[in-house]
């Protein structure tokens, strides 16, 4: 198996390279789908979460209501490691439960938007960071995801800095480039994740 971590600031992309990386074969662990996950309406996650920050958080519902949330923790770094302490403890764990079940030979791609900033990089095989200029990631949040760019700012100032995640790169994807081109890119990248993987594995003779 070849542990892979996926990373990449706020609209660099990540989430059409992680698409990519599936489409070629990749088994995919997605951290921001298994962070929904835990917090839930009925789980033990949420329950903590409202806990430190109040019934606010919640919507009608009673799911936890993420803008409201975010506007929140991404205006506070106390805050916001508030919630990271809570949360990344029940992503890790469901993560690990989601590897051990995927095949001995298989290239898992963990997307972990916070790989950087959480210093998980020491526990992949490699580490590949999706990687766009500031005014592409500000462009992509305003135009594509409908932030207000005061918003799309304060998510892209509560992340590790572009300069901090190219350090722990293995491989850099740059992607201020039109899909087609992206999707060349991913392709190499495949070829060199499967390098790698067979190059790991014990020969037949062992």
């Amino acid at each position: 198996m070849l542990k892979v971590g996926l990373t990449g600031g706020i609209g660099a992309g990540k989430s059409e390279v992680s698409r990519l990386l599936v489409e070629c074969g990749a088994v995919l662990i997605d951290a921001d789908r298994i962070a929904r996950e835990v917090v839930a309406p009925g789980t033990p996650g949420l329950a903590s979460v409202v806990e430190a920050f109040g019934e606010e958080i919640l919507a009608e519902d009673g799911s936890l209501d993420r803008p409201r949330l975010g506007a929140i923790v991404f205006a506070d770094a106390q805050k916001l490691a508030t919630l990271n302490a809570i949360v990344h403890p029940l992503v890790g764990a469901r993560s690990r439960e989601l590897e051990e079940a995927a095949a001995e030979d298989a290239v898992v791609v963990h997307d972990v938007p916070l790989l950087t900033e959480t210093g998980l990089a020491p526990l992949y095989d490699l580490v590949i960071v999706v990687d766009a200029a500031p005014e592409t990631q500000l462009d992509r949040l305003v135009r594509l995801r409908g932030m207000t760019e005061e918003d799309a700012r304060a998510r892209m100032a509560a992340q590790a800095t572009r300069e901090r995640r190219r350090e722990i790169a293995d491989i850099v994807i740059d992607n201020d480039v039109p899909l087609r081109e992206l999707e060349r890119r991913v392709t190499d990248v495949w070829a060199e994740l499967v390098r790698r993987s067979r190059a790991s594995r014990p020969s037949s003779a062992e």
